[in-house]
């Protein structure tokens, strides 16, 4: 048995179908907040459970039986860590062979803010003892592409990061690559740092903008603060702006560039390219 939690967001949701692919839906959980968003799920004959990152006492019967657990990081900024040690108590109870938690790439000495949280989750499941498996996941390329509107609306690309480059690759990318992982032998003490394979600056992401919509996109880099402005300005709320806006900084400090390729090597294609994702949204 395999249990995905948060499995009705949008990494979780492509991982149950890309594992649905390689197992039978028979052997599959999902632990989700919200039972009624995950109808779509049970219908594939996925066994949908109620697990809240939020009700500690949820997860000893969402994880009954469970051989292995993707646990997927919590969208709760400031609240993750908190809430990921509920799950990962609740694995050591239920004897999982296998728990494998989306961290943030090189989580010990990223420049990012947001890898803290991460920090301290990876920290508290090595104390536990349980069996686990690191899957250090790098930039979502739609974390960037969802602002292509906006940037054709304002003729820029706006964002605080310099010339850093950043290694991104798909939601599809990174959920078919957690399964790989999951479901191959001998992956406890592992640590994937999974990223794209080629890597863009802003400044770049803006030409192939302007190239592909005719339209002539430039690039601003703004000083943090003020790229977190236009961000709340945006629409977005304070707390995601914030993390974005300091992300762009870490991209600037080489936080999100890799070449690794391990990405690549488990799903055993390219990962998605930058062109690609920018002719989808167009």
């Amino acid at each position: 048995m395999i249990i995905v939690t948060g499995a009705t967001g949008q990494l979780g949701h492509l991982v149950v179908k890309a594992l649905l692919k390689k197992v039978p839906a028979t052997s599959i959980a999902v632990a989700v907040r919200n039972v009624e968003k995950a109808k779509d799920l049970a219908a594939l004959g996925v066994q949908v459970r109620f697990g809240d990152y939020n009700q500690p006492t949820s997860w000893d019967a969402a994880l009954k039986g469970a051989d292995k657990v993707l646990l997927i990081s919590s969208s709760e900024i400031g609240q993750r860590a908190r809430q990921h040690r509920s799950v990962i108590d609740a694995a050591k109870r239920a004897g999982v062979k296998l728990l494998a938690y989306t961290s943030v790439l090189r989580a010990d000495t990223s420049p990012l803010g947001l890898a803290a949280e991460h920090k301290e989750t990876e920290a508290y499941i090595r104390a536990s003892g349980v069996p686990a498996l690191l899957l250090r996941h790098g930039w979502y390329t739609e974390n960037y592409t969802m602002g292509i509107p906006g940037a054709l609306a304002h003729g820029a690309v706006y964002g605080c990061a310099g010339n850093g480059r950043i290694s991104s690759a798909t939601r599809a990318d990174y959920a078919e690559a957690d399964v790989a992982a999951l479901i191959a032998d001998n992956q406890a003490g592992k640590v994937y740092e999974l990223a794209g394979d080629t890597a863009y600056t802003l400044t770049e992401l803006a030409a192939e903008i302007s190239r592909q919509s005719g339209k002539n996109i430039g690039y601003v880099n703004l000083p943090e603060e003020e790229y977190k402005n236009v961000l709340i300005k945006a629409g977005l709320p304070e707390p995601v702006a914030a993390l974005l806006s300091d992300s762009d900084t870490g991209v600037s400090r080489g936080g999100l560039f890799d070449d690794g390729h391990q990405l690549s090597k488990l799903i055993g294609r390219p990962t998605t390219a930058l062109a690609t994702v920018v002719k989808a949204v167009l």
